[in-house]
């Protein structure tokens, strides 16, 4: 069973050559990056170590870009400010061996060491038992699961959110307790309560029915 990792970029030049040098020690069969029109190194970084796509800036978008020219049995779509652990493709392996399993995702780790970053990791290994989890988690599935599912709509945000939540009726998923460490950048350029305050109130209206394209407007994104 292949798997292929799926890094999408957007001026990453910061996060994505720690990236590259931890996957060396995962050890997947293919790793795909697929940029949105970085205008830093990010490309330099990438050619060599990577097959490296290139698209419009829309994660979504991006995201099938890079599905589309995967060659591997499965998807794992990891975000470039992210860390798998060593044994994760091993971990997929073993999970997807079940038939009956589609996919699934890791449990995130928040770098740092700080009660904030010890409280997010928390809060997400609670919510993600119900179904709620997003792309940081490193979602993976398999191929013909994700053309089942027709992939990431073509959203700038939330596109992962709306894509777990099908593949978690889509389920069972394999919940790994393997860590998937993420970057706290966000919080700490942004702060902590203004980030919290532009989570909750995006995906309180984003279920109330607004458009994720109005509320990329209210998203700020942080590299």
């Amino acid at each position: 069973m292949t798997v292929t990792v799926i890094v999408p970029t957007l001026n990453e030049e910061s996060t994505l050559a720690r990236l590259l040098d931890s996957l060396d020690e995962v050890r997947p069969d293919e790793v795909i990056v697929s940029d949105g029109g970085s205008t830093d190194r990010t490309i330099d970084i990438a050619t060599g170590r990577a097959r490296v796509v290139s698209g419009p800036a829309s994660r979504g978008m991006q995201l099938n870009a890079g599905a589309a020219a995967a060659s591997g049995d499965v998807l794992l779509f990891l975000h470039a400010d992210s860390r798998l652990d060593p044994s994760a493709v091993a971990e997929v392996r073993r999970a997807l061996a079940d038939p009956a399993v589609p996919g699934g995702n890791f449990d995130v780790h928040f770098d740092g060491g700080t009660w904030a970053a010890g409280a997010f990791t928390w809060i997400n290994r609670q919510r993600r038992a119900w179904g709620v989890f997003y792309g940081d988690s490193a979602m993976f599935c398999r191929r013909e699961v994700f053309t089942e599912l027709g992939g990431f709509r073509p959203w700038p945000l939330l596109e992962d959110y709306e894509f777990g939540r099908r593949l978690w009726r889509r389920g069972p998923l394999a919940l790994l307790p393997t860590p998937v460490y993420v970057s706290s950048r966000r919080w700490l350029r942004a702060g902590l309560l203004p980030t919290m305050w532009s989570w909750f109130w995006v995906q309180a209206l984003y279920l109330a029915g607004v458009s994720p394209y109005f509320l990329a407007r209210l998203y700020r994104h942080v590299r």
